[in-house]
């Protein structure tokens, strides 16, 4: 396995891992052992990961906690820890409030759940473009002068949110849904490069839709995943199908194909990856340096 590489993101003066670690979805669920989720961040922490993506919503409220608990004992000093703010679980629901009362108690819960002073990165968790005005970034400015974030972002799957976060100079990333199934985001990664933005690319391996992933049930978590895809990414089940080339390339699987893509993008800091699985991790992390030929990211790009 080649050694994790590294990118700037954007000009926050951070360095991030080429993969980052997803803390989301069943990783953060009860159901899951805390013993192995723990054992996986470990495992990415011993193999050069510095990056680890949350969020107070994300697991129904349990995946933020989970992630503090994985951390603790650990070095810090180089690790970028991104979590979100403007969306909770409480009460059962998610709940969205992005006033600015409303973020800094967020960021300031999740300093408590992580173990931290600072937190490196916080996203503001799919805001509408009506609220991304001057006055409300000049509000958040204070976020950073009071030393509780480092740099601020904008995750959204709307390109249009995403083109005013980079016109916008409080703003120092964004996080995108960049895949192989997404290549019209491209432009949108080079707007914010060129204007000095880090970028995360989120979802980089299609939720496993290039490998058909949700007709593989073998564990209760396979048919989470498969309900949550047939409900909410039926669309993306069908263009999947069209990508599973992918997985017969030599020298690398599709998962490594998918994430190779993603990272041949330059303006990409970190590509952040969910996983349950231990190979499924390793084999992660074995695509950071991996080329993919240009006949394949062409094929990919024509759809």
């Amino acid at each position: 396995m080649c050694a994790m590489r590294y990118r700037p993101l954007g000009r926050t003066g951070l360095t991030v891992s080429e993969i980052g670690f997803g803390c989301a979805s069943w990783w953060g669920m009860a159901a899951f052992a805390e013993a192995e989720a723990l054992r996986l961040v470990h495992t990415a922490l011993d193999h050069g990961v510095t990056l680890f993506d949350t969020a107070p919503g994300y697991s129904r409220g349990e995946a933020e906690p989970r992630l503090g608990r994985a951390l603790r004992g650990r070095d810090l000093g180089k690790l970028v820890i991104a979590t979100k703010a403007g969306t909770r679980f409480e009460g059962g629901r998610m709940v969205r409030d992005m006033s600015l009362a409303a973020i800094t108690a967020s960021i300031e819960a999740s300093l408590r759940r992580l173990g931290l002073e600072t937190l490196s990165v916080v996203n503001l968790h799919g805001p509408g473009l009506e609220e991304l005005t001057e006055d409300f970034a000049g509000e958040l400015a204070s976020l950073k002068t009071r030393g509780l974030v480092r740099a601020l972002g904008v995750n959204s799957f709307d390109p249009a949110v995403i083109d005013r976060a980079i016109a916008l100079p409080v703003f120092d990333l964004v996080m995108v849904d960049y895949n192989v199934l997404r290549p019209e985001r491209a432009p949108l990664i080079a707007r914010a490069d060129a204007a000095g933005k880090g970028v995360l690319a989120g979802m980089p391996l299609a939720m496993g839709h290039t490998q058909l992933q949700a007709l593989k049930l073998r564990r209760p978590r396979d048919l989470w995943y498969a309900l949550r895809a047939l409900k909410n990414h039926r669309a993306e089940l069908a263009r999947g199908a069209r990508m599973t080339f992918l997985n017969h390339l030599p020298g690398m699987t599709g998962a490594q194909a998918a994430l190779a893509y993603v990272l041949a993008d330059p303006g990409v800091s970190s590509a952040v990856v969910g996983t349950t699985r231990m190979a499924h991790l390793m084999e992660n992390l074995a695509a950071s340096g991996l080329q993919l030929p240009a006949e394949v990211k062409r094929r990919i790009d024509l759809g």
